[in-house]
């Protein structure tokens, strides 16, 4: 009887295996993903937006973004589905917080080339997987 639990026991986690490695690859291998915030203001040369990013177990550290200038990184979703990125930004008076990547909400939308770019304006910040297309998520109030 103790064999069979043990045997039933082994084929009842390589099915649990062999279903998230089909239906969750995201979390199960560990894809990498790149991020990128642009400064998309037309009219801010002598003002930069300034930028801060971390996650749970890395710190970005700040920079300040002249017109047109980028920060950009990558990273890998956790086998927990628990990958999640938070920046700062600053612009004059203005500030706010946002999610750069989080899971599940970025594993689809950013696309097959697992590319999720910001483009962050006057008027609010705005998401493409491709960099030619753009949708305003939000505003900065």
């Amino acid at each position: 009887m103790k064999v069979l639990t043990n045997i039933f026991l082994l084929v009842s986690l390589a099915i649990g295996i062999i279903f998230m490695s089909t239906y969750q690859p995201e979390y199960f291998y560990g894809l990498e993903y790149d991020v990128r915030v642009i400064n998309g203001f037309r009219n801010n040369s002598s003002l930069p937006l300034v930028i801060w990013c971390s996650s749970n177990n890395d710190d970005l550290g700040g920079r300040a973004l002249q017109e047109g200038d980028d920060f950009s990184w990558s990273l890998k979703t956790s086998f927990w589905g628990t990958t999640h990125f938070l920046c700062t930004m600053k612009w004059d008076a203005m500030r706010r917080k946002f999610d750069a990547f989080k899971v599940p909400r970025d594993l689809q939308r950013c696309s097959l080339f697992r590319k999720c770019s910001w483009s962050v304006r006057e008027d609010g910040f705005y998401f493409s997987n491709d960099e030619v297309n753009w949708k305003k998520d939000f505003s900065w109030l």
